[in-house]
């Protein structure tokens, strides 16, 4: 009674199976992994922030009219630095390579790949010329619908629109009389 009281047998530690050791051991590595996952995010995200400087000449030559471009990395569970709405650039499997690729509205096109970073701001600076040029071809195909219309153009086709009507209205008159006279002429009673 005023000794001490035996611990219940469900309070004494039980020793650790062979499974309950195994699954501590797993999830000390699952630990790592995701630490050393992390790990190559963080290098990724690197790399691609190392890239986005490399382009940042290339960028600051793009006229400030142009909205075609739209530069940044994104964080997500794929890294990757967008140069505009459809391309951007991600890194390959073993996270040194990048890859450019572009989707299109048959799947998604690699347009370049390598391990340097120069032949990567080459590339860039390829697409975004021809992403230029097709601006301006685009533009040139639009001359006829993108001009301004001026106060002076439009008081003159307000004009050719009302001397088009009174000429219209003059022909309508001479027909009818034509037809009028031809009628008259038809059915006169004859002397």
């Amino acid at each position: 009674m005023w000794g001490r009281r035996k611990k219940p047998e469900s309070e004494m530690p039980v020793p650790p199976t062979p499974l309950k050791e195994a699954m501590r051991e797993a999830r000390i590595e699952a630990a790592e992994r995701s630490a050393v996952i992390v790990d190559l995010r963080d290098a990724e995200v690197a790399r691609l922030e190392l890239l986005s400087e490399a382009l940042d000449p290339l960028f600051a030559e793009i006229p400030k009219e142009v909205e075609l471009f739209d530069r940044g990395v994104s964080q997500g569970e794929t890294p990757r630095l967008w140069i505009d709405v459809v391309a951007h650039i991600e890194m390959g499997r073993d996270k040194r390579e990048y890859r450019f690729v572009q989707d299109t509205r048959y799947g998604r096109a690699v347009l370049a790949e390598s391990y340097e970073l120069p032949e990567m701001v080459s590339a860039v600076t390829r697409y975004v010329a021809r992403r230029l040029l097709e601006r301006e071809r685009a533009l040139a195909d639009d001359v006829p619908f993108g001009q301004a219309a001026t106060l002076k153009t439009i008081e003159d086709e307000q004009r050719r629109g009302r001397l088009r009507g009174l000429r219209m209205f003059i022909y309508g008159v001479v027909v009818a009389v034509a037809v009028l006279f031809t009628w008259a002429l038809l059915t006169a009673p004859v002397p």
